[in-house]
């Protein structure tokens, strides 16, 4: 098969293992929304900011490290029970540690003791997790990744709809009862870490198999090299994500305490419309990323890695136009609470900033095929410092928009600085003619939609219909040449 249509075949069975199961995922924010007010989601806003940062701490670039490995080593065992035993030996001293130093981590991170239990748990269940998922990845299993990851999600979706929105009706009507007398009034926030910490539970039982199959053999000298690979990506992923969710931590310290809970639920809610292209993004993400080592050593592979680059942003510039021109709609099905819509104005801005972000995942096969990952781990903590260094200075006076424009602005200097030192170190054909073309068109038109005529469908929908022609009459025929080659 054409590596090309491999690629894509995967990245669609990857994308229901991604996009479905995290769009019925979005399908939380509605019943969130629903059920609190924005300060009480904003308080679940910061603890799920959170749960990112930690995960990247505990997967350390393990999951990364794995793939380069896993690829390169003539035993491929040692590579797998030394990745399994070095993600258990860390899970056990974090939960060690953070329940020595519960009350402290408590008061340090705000989150209240009633919470810190499920957060710890919550976070160990899903790190033992990280390596069995990357086994099937690398072994091109894509179905079975995505059968456990729509289990966990629906699992989590039905406990979340059963605590929050039946129960409370079942007790109303017989309190008595079994059903009526464990549920407990104001108790949401609870409710929805004990479905995130079942979910994950079933989600490890359910990978099980990867741990129970295999003789442990622990290679200090793999584990080292695996380490040595792993930490520029962790310190990446790090500044990844306090690119992606330490606004919110901030917003909750630097506004005056009486409105902050309710800007974070605002702007936590109204930038959850940014989920598609997120969901697009990472999907295409999880596609590329074996993709780019198992051919990283065939011939001529920039010219397929320049080709998967176009396709993402032809894809992902329709996504951004259809997303702002549709976004009144998308508000009313998933912030049904008006007092949420206040944030809408961040909407295109995120969109944009996640489709750098996208684009920018895209350009760094330069560094992961060489082995220079200390560049994504630079690069990716000048955006943090960006990141950081904007919400300090503008939240005060612009509140959440100052932290839109900072993830926007971070985004866009990290697919920058990776494009540059790509050109120096690996060089790839890009068709930067087409690529320009696509991205200032989809910017110009939603700005054009949303800012000029205010969502207006009338507007909108012509221009959406418009760049769908100029998408069709100048790809068309590379689609066509792609699906005939076998």
């Amino acid at each position: 098969m054409n590596p090309l249509k491999k690629l894509f075949k995967q990245t669609a069975i990857y994308g229901l293992a991604t996009v479905l199961p995290r769009m019925l995922n979005v399908i939380l924010v509605p019943i969130y929304t629903g059920v609190m007010k924005p300060g009480s989601y904003g308080e679940v806003v910061v603890i799920f900011a959170y749960f990112a940062i930690f995960n990247v701490f505990l997967a350390y670039g393990m999951e990364t490290a794995f793939f380069r490995f896993y690829k390169d080593t003539e035993n491929k065992k040692r590579v797998v029970s030394t990745s399994l035993l070095s993600i258990l030996g860390s899970t056990l001293l974090f939960m060690l540690i953070g329940f020595l130093f519960k009350s402290s981590l408590s008061d340090v991170l705000e989150i209240s003791n009633e919470y810190i239990g499920y957060v710890f748990w919550i976070l160990a269940l899903d790190a033992l997790v990280i390596i069995p998922f990357a086994w099937l990845r690398a072994n091109e299993r894509p179905m079975r990744y995505a059968i456990v990851k729509l289990i966990n999600v629906v699992l989590n979706l039905g406990l979340n709809s059963f605590f929050l929105i039946f129960l409370p009706k079942i007790a109303a009507t017989d309190s008595s009862g079994f059903l009526g007398s464990i549920y407990k009034p104001d108790f949401e926030i609870s409710y929805i870490l004990i479905s995130n910490l079942v979910s994950s539970a079933v989600t490890l039982v359910l990978m099980l198999r990867v741990y129970l199959r295999r003789p442990y053999v622990f290679d200090m000298d793999i584990w080292k090299r695996m380490l040595k690979y792993a930490m520029p990506v962790m310190v990446a992923g790090i500044a990844f994500t306090v690119n992606e969710v330490l606004d919110k931590i901030l917003l909750e310290k630097i506004l005056p305490i009486e409105i902050a809970s309710d800007e974070v639920g605002k702007y936590g809610a109204c930038v959850k419309l940014a989920v598609f292209m997120t969901l697009f993004a990472t999907a295409f993400r999880m596609g590329i990323e074996p993709f780019f080592f198992s051919h990283s050593d065939t011939k001529h592979p920039q010219k397929a890695y320049a080709q998967i680059t176009n396709y993402f942003v032809v894809l992902g510039s329709i996504i951004l136009l259809a997303v702002v021109v549709f976004s009144d709609v998308l508000k009313v099905l998933f912030v049904r609470d008006e007092a949420y819509w206040e944030a809408m104005p961040v909407v295109p801005i995120i969109l944009l900033a996640a489709f750098f972000l996208g684009i920018y995942h895209n350009l760094s096969v330069w560094y992961k095929v060489t082995d220079r990952t200390k560049f994504g781990a630079y690069i990716s903590m000048i955006g943090a410092v960006l990141t950081i260094i904007v919400n300090l200075i503008f939240i005060p006076y612009f509140g959440y928009m100052a932290s839109a424009v900072a993830t926007l602005l971070a985004y866009g200097t990290m697919m920058l600085l990776s494009f540059y030192f790509g050109r120096m170190y690996y060089p790839i054909p890009y068709n930067f003619r087409k690529i320009i073309f696509y991205l200032v068109v989809s910017i110009l038109f939603s700005a054009i939609s949303f800012y000029i005529f205010d969502r207006n469908l009338f507007i909108g929908i012509p221009l959406l219909l418009l760049f769908l022609g100029l998408v069709y009459k100048l790809e068309f025929q590379n689609l066509k040449k792609l699906y005939l080659n076998r």
